[in-house]
């Protein structure tokens, strides 16, 4: 899944109006996760038992997704017909562009500020994935919550990473992406605490929903810049991924490969930080949910200072 994501907002980016095709397919992931909740709390709340009919939701996504692709890309999933001697120059050229694509993501490997960016988004991601997918479990044994009652709190969450990517881009772009992100940072981390600290179901939800308000433009930072239209992939893809430092920390000619990285290790910290939580709480319990959040958080916010500081510059 990230490496389809990667190549997914690689391949939007280069689109005509991608700008606009970005903040919609953005905007999108957090609509699916806010949605999620009802089906997965209705399905749950009504058959008991067998919960795991909701698996039949993500297949029945799953199989619309494919049949989307297909679409999409119908031309290229076309039988080509045998090369023939006219077609060897452009042969040639595919290989020189595969050489220069093997050298791109070499130096992009050798680059320091790729795995510190990456360290912070593999933070990131993992404390957001983390949240979303314990919260309804931790109300239930932690808070003696009810299903009925609890199940739609992970749509809070996610409400507030849409309304976050919708309402705080302008002021995180104006106030300057490097300290607005700590600010969010430390605004989260005192949110973690109070849904921890504070016994209450709806102070909990309440919590968690403005915390993933303020956690929503960290990963979707709109930026256009002034003395150009974004129209290139370069431009798109730094700014909807929220890695407009990144557009300065990198060099242009490895950009793509390089945001490409982050964004696929920013994935596997969603994919390995619930994990990690679901080992350990079926040991420990699923209390040991908060001090891990807030292990990651605190993580999070040390490893973007340690991103290095660039200079500003216009495209």
């Amino acid at each position: 899944m990230a490496y389809n994501e990667s190549h997914a907002n690689t391949f939007v980016a280069s689109i005509d109006g991608a700008h606009r095709l970005l903040g919609f397919i953005h905007a999108m992931y957090a609509l699916g996760c806010l949605i999620s909740p009802f089906v997965a709390t209705a399905i749950a709340a009504r058959v008991g038992a067998r919960w795991p009919l909701f698996y039949l939701y993500l297949v029945g996504i799953g199989v619309l997704n494919v049949l989307a692709v297909a679409v999409a890309f119908r031309h290229s999933l076309r039988l080509h017909a045998k090369p023939s001697p006219a077609t060897e120059g452009a042969h040639a050229e595919g290989s020189s562009r595969s050489k220069i694509a093997n050298r791109d993501i070499i130096t992009t490997l050798k680059s320091p500020s790729v795995y510190l960016l990456s360290l912070f988004y593999f933070f990131m991601l993992g404390t957001g994935v983390t949240a979303g997918g314990w919260v309804v479990e931790y109300l239930i044994e932690a808070r003696n919550g009810h299903l009925p009652d609890v199940g739609y709190v992970p749509a809070g969450l996610w409400g507030g990473v849409f309304l976050g990517r919708v309402l705080l881009a302008e002021p995180t772009h104006r106030y300057g992406e490097r300290k607005m992100t700590m600010i969010y940072c430390v605004l989260i981390l005192a949110l973690q605490l109070v849904f921890w600290l504070v016994p209450s179901l709806v102070g909990g939800a309440v919590s968690i929903s403005i915390l993933g308000f303020f956690y929503g433009p960290m990963f979707a930072t709109v930026r256009r810049r002034s003395n150009q239209s974004i129209n290139t992939k370069y431009d798109v893809l730094i700014n909807w991924q929220g890695m407009s430092i990144g557009s300065r920390l990198f060099a242009k000619e490895i950009q793509t490969t390089a945001l490409g990285f982050v964004f696929v290790l920013a994935q596997a910290g969603g994919s390995f930080f619930p994990a990690v939580t679901g080992v350990i709480a079926s040991e420990a319990g699923v209390k040991v949910m908060q001090p891990i959040l807030v292990g990651l958080i605190v993580a999070m916010g040390i490893s973007w200072a340690l991103v290095p500081k660039v200079k500003k510059r216009d495209a």
